[in-house]
């Protein structure tokens, strides 16, 4: 064989072995299983796209009546209903996200096993297609914005960076779990869990006023707190979140980014032999 047409794969040396150029010229790729991923994701569900709307204001609903209006817990001087709201958007950004990233390694499979790519276009593609779910909640929380009278100020010029580190945070975990999926397959069935146990462990139904002081440092090793803190602060104009709290998330959001990082890279050698 004329050696002009061997192509030699080989790792590229480091902690993390990430090869910036490869994943660069697989763009194409990774924008294909995006788009993929998001035309299945609405063509097989029933209700199709409104599901991202009825599933927020589900939500919200039980919320309110039940921790706004029954429990009658601190809402930092807005309407209840909109101060869920705000916070759904990220969270449920943050857990549809993870899931799909969690589960993509697995799901793409066959693939896996014919074809050579850089293997971390699966998992990061996957966390693309929670950004449409987010774009429809968000307009309907512009709706709710007009109903309420609720104007926006000047800090939502600082959304993006909020829902940058909601990204990181899905993606970090979306990396541990999709490359401990392939070895231990009830993994998936843990996730269920996390997400609904994280719903409460962050303040979505609640403000984090309400926690008390001897416990903000721990609290803020949630990533997904100073998120939703951060969120009402833009879109709202409520209390400034605590800025000490913001460098403690997302501390730990590059925490468990490199490490994820490092545990997939060093796990996908072995994904299309267990696979």
């Amino acid at each position: 064989m004329n050696s002009d047409y061997i192509k030699i794969i080989r790792p590229k040396r480091g902690l993390v072995n990430i090869n910036f150029k490869e994943l660069w010229q697989y763009r194409e790729l990774f924008w294909f299983l995006a788009l993929r991923d998001i035309l299945v994701k609405y063509k097989q569900a029933v209700i199709g796209i409104i599901w991202a709307i009825i599933q927020p204001i589900l939500t919200m609903i039980i919320f309110s009546v039940i921790f706004g209006s029954l429990a009658k817990l601190p809402s930092d001087g807005v309407p209840y209903p909109i101060m869920i709201y705000v916070a759904l958007l990220p969270w449920h950004f943050f857990a549809n996200s993870m899931t799909a990233s969690s589960q993509s390694v697995v799901g793409n499979s066959a693939l896996l096993t014919k074809i050579y790519f850089p293997r971390l276009i699966i998992p990061t593609s996957a966390v693309i297609s929670g950004v449409i779910d987010f774009c429809i909640s968000f307009l309907v929380l512009i709706g709710m914005m007009i109903w309420f009278h609720v104007v926006p100020t000047g800090n939502v010029v600082f959304l993006p960076l909020f829902l940058l580190l909601a990204f990181s945070t899905a993606l970090a975990i979306g990396f541990w779990l999709s490359a401990l999926n392939v070895e231990f397959r009830d993994v998936i069935y843990t996730i269920p869990f996390l997400v609904q146990a994280g719903q409460y462990l962050s303040p979505v139904a609640y403000s984090s006023s309400i926690v008390p002081g001897k416990w903000k440092l721990l609290y803020s090793l949630n990533p997904m707190a100073g998120v939703i803190d951060g969120f009402r602060w833009c879109l709202l104009g409520s209390v400034a979140p605590n800025w000490t709290s913001i460098a403690i998330s997302s501390v730990s959001v590059f925490f468990l980014f490199v490490s994820g990082l490092f545990y997939f890279r060093k796990m996908e050698r072995t994904f299309a032999d267990i696979i």
